[in-house]
């Protein structure tokens, strides 16, 4: 394996004669960053909605695994549901300010379940709600599809079946805003195709993380976090 390239002086990003024009580091404030690796978990952190009308109840956890990850499972009954969404709706998308999204996760059964994952109002309705960009599955398929929606009513671009969903394999889905009119969303770090960005489709209402999964039929679903990255340029 090739040396690293070493800079013992440091690298800087900040604006020339700023605070931090001299500090030998990229300058941390210059974005909004959320990333959660799931070694810890705060149920505060969280609005959890929940549907539980089988025998037993939803359950969220850490799990032991290389990495960390958060563990949510569902209760047994058809439609039972498990959707978080962090406390603090803390990214408004804005022209001229990139924003992008990351997430690595799983679910135990590809067809038999909904789920969503990315930034959306908070709302008990995760699956259908008017402001967001995210990712979701419907059940019945195992196609995922990618949204970005404001007003629901008035405006909104998707593409859909852009990549299969395979049972209890780890997936990565991610997309970038160029802070123009354009959205490029990647599965497994490849780009698969752009969405139109643009003052009609973008979200002009505050958005949190969220993510969350629903039963497809009278069988517990699980849904595993691995990690999920949110940020925008300030």
């Amino acid at each position: 394996m090739a040396a690293p390239t070493r800079f013992p002086s440091g690298v800087a990003t900040a604006a020339r004669n700023s605070t931090l024009w001299n500090v030998g580091i990229p300058d941390p404030t210059a974005y909004h960053v959320y990333f959660n690796d799931f070694d810890t978990y705060v149920v505060g952190d969280w609005t959890i909605t929940t549907t539980e009308a089988g025998a037993g109840s939803a359950t969220e956890a850490l799990t032991d695994v290389d990495g960390g990850c958060l563990l949510i499972t569902n209760d047994a009954a058809d439609n039972d549901l498990d959707f978080f969404q962090k406390v603090g709706e803390s990214f408004l998308m804005e022209a001229g300010k990139p924003a992008f999204f990351k997430a690595r996760f799983k679910v135990s059964d590809a067809t038999q379940s909904d789920f969503v994952i990315g930034l959306q109002i908070t709302d008990i309705t995760p699956l259908d709600v008017t402001d967001g960009i995210y990712f979701m599955k419907d059940d019945g398929d195992a196609l995922l599809d990618v949204y970005c929606r404001k007003n629901a009513t008035t405006g909104s671009t998707s593409a859909t079946g852009i990549a299969t969903v395979v049972s209890d394999t780890f997936l990565t889905v991610g997309w970038y805003y160029d802070g123009k009119a354009r959205l490029a969303y990647f599965v497994n770090d490849v780009q698969l195709g752009t969405l139109d960005a643009s003052s009609t489709y973008l979200p002009d209402t505050d958005l949190t993380v969220s993510f969350g999964i629903q039963n497809g039929e009278a069988v517990a679903k699980t849904m595993t976090l691995d990690y999920v990255l949110a940020g925008k340029k300030r």
